[in-house]
């Protein structure tokens, strides 16, 4: 069901908002070296942590939001002083223009807000609610990153005596495990979560790594063709701008890469002025929210666990007497690809591709060191005709994602750097992609910035929002909740799809 009171628009009362600094200062001459992997995003990505009313009169909901907003700076000053990078700003480099990070200490910026809304007023907080946007910072650094802090966030006070906590990271400069990892660090800091530990050193158990050495590694060997050539059949102007914007190889040997221009140059034969909008229609790291949604509904579907476990048996039933079990995102990533491609009325003998997140910390060889704080995440990809995917049956298809995942090794994520080495344009829209980023591994509604995890956690809209999160619920270990932008005029159908998947 939508939430109730969608075009909610109480207002919300921004109090005050300051610099936060690392309590031990590192010095300001420290640049760290970014891969091509942190410098894809550089945008803060925004979610907001629902913390209910409170039962116990000891719970951080009967204190003011001053006393609250202290409590936190405090703890962000601490954690601040061993992710230090959070408090710098990213920085172009003068010799070859790439993307760094200046460790600066220029801090990141705390918000206090209030407002008289109650939490029981915003409806299902899984689903995206426009109010969502009035609980975040959103800096204004006129599109100059050289000025964007690196981290923002803003406490609000609800009317209820219940909080939110809106934060917004900068995809430069954690991905989603770093991101837990740093905000786990801050919540255990806080002098609200002081008070319940036994001793005073719980930051001890987080130790960052934020030197990329082993991707910058991969990356300094990697080499730029200049003999790209345009596919024939394709416009020569079109295919010049394709190359520059993408880094284009025929082979690139990172399968993400090669599919994806396989898929824009197959819209572009289609349609050529759905290829002009590249670099227009989706919105730019310094693009307004509003950009981004315009011409997408984003909704949550509740795949309970009782769901999931049945969609597992199919494949079960599937692999015959020999068996065959498969993990809930293979079978719900298949589940989502199926309805969606079918949603979007592609044609069968379109290529349809399922692309998705690879943590490559444990795939490299050496693995990444333990704590490492970048971005270490590729994208694998399968690609099938829309009729394939219709027609093939789930173990089929999770056979091939395996696939997909298992080719993930030095080799490809060498590749994979290789082909972002192009100036990057904007992701147009293609219908025939599907994204996913899974997030079950990461469970941010446990992060204890009072005396529990929050009751609920909601991304705001991505840079990309046609991407499908998947995140843990709450209440059920087993359920995944399927987070995901698409366009109205097929949510209905998209819906009977997704749900009559199991049948």
């Amino acid at each position: 069901m939508a939430a109730k009171n969608e075009n909610y628009r109480r207002s919300v009362s921004v109090t005050r908002a300051v610099s936060v600094y690392p309590k031990i200062l590192h010095p300001q001459s420290k640049i760290l070296s970014l891969s091509n992997l942190d410098r894809q995003c550089p945008t803060l990505m925004y979610m907001v942590l629902f913390y209910s009313p409170p039962c116990d009169a000891n719970y951080a909901g009967h204190r003011s939001v001053c006393s609250v907003f202290d409590s936190l700076r405090c703890g962000l000053e601490e954690a601040l002083a061993i992710w230090y990078p959070a408090a710098g700003r990213l920085s172009l480099s003068p010799s070859d223009g790439k993307l760094n990070l200046w460790c600066n200490n220029k801090g990141a910026i705390l918000a206090e807000a209030t407002t008289e809304t109650r939490i029981s007023e915003l409806g299902d907080l899984t689903q995206y609610n426009d109010f969502f946007e009035r609980l975040v910072f959103k800096p204004d650094f006129g599109g100059n990153f050289s000025e964007m802090p690196l981290v923002v966030a803003q406490v609000t006070k609800f009317g209820c005596g219940g909080y939110s906590i809106g934060i917004g990271t900068s995809h430069s400069l954690f991905d989603g495990p770093a991101s837990y990892n740093f905000l786990s660090a801050w919540a255990f800091s806080s002098a609200m979560m002081k008070a319940q530990k036994k001793h005073n050193n719980s930051l001890e158990m987080f130790k960052p790594v934020h030197e990329r050495a082993t991707l910058l590694m991969l990356g300094s060997s990697s080499t730029t063709s200049t003999n790209s050539q345009a596919p024939k059949g394709i416009d020569h102007k079109l295919a010049s701008k394709l190359i520059s914007n993408y880094n284009y190889h025929p082979k690139t040997g990172a399968a993400a890469i090669d599919h994806l221009l396989q898929l824009i140059m197959q819209a572009t034969a289609d349609d050529q002025r759905n290829f002009q909008k590249i670099g227009t229609s989706t919105t730019t790291a310094a693009g307004s929210s509003n950009d981004i949604r315009k011409g997408f509904v984003f909704k949550t579907f509740h795949l309970s666990g009782a769901f999931v476990e049945s969609l597992k048996r199919k494949v079960l039933e599937e692999g015959g007497t020999g068996g065959f079990s498969c993990s809930s995102f293979e079978v719900v990533a298949t589940l989502l690809w199926k309805a969606r491609t079918k949603a979007m009325g592609l044609r069968k003998e379109k290529m349809a591709c399922l692309q998705f997140a690879v943590d490559t910390r444990n795939k490299l060889v050496p693995p990444l060191p333990n704590g490492f704080s970048g971005n270490a995440y590729v994208l694998a990809s399968v690609a099938l005709s829309a009729g394939e995917v219709e027609k093939l049956g789930f173990k089929a298809i999770i056979e091939k994602i395996r696939v997909a995942k298992d080719s993930v090794n030095n080799d490809y994520v060498k590749a994979y750097m290789e082909g972002l080495l192009g100036p990057q344009a904007s992701l147009p829209p293609l219908k025939e992609l599907t994204l996913v980023s899974d997030w079950t591994r990461m469970p941010f509604h446990k992060l204890g910035f009072f005396n529990a995890g929050s009751a609920f956690v909601s991304p705001l809209v991505p840079p990309i929002p046609q991407v499908a999160y998947f995140i843990q619920n709450p209440d059920d270990n087993l359920a995944v909740d399927v987070r995901i932008g698409l366009p109205p005029q097929i949510l209905n159908v998209f819906s009977s799809y997704f749900f009559a998947g199991s049948q």
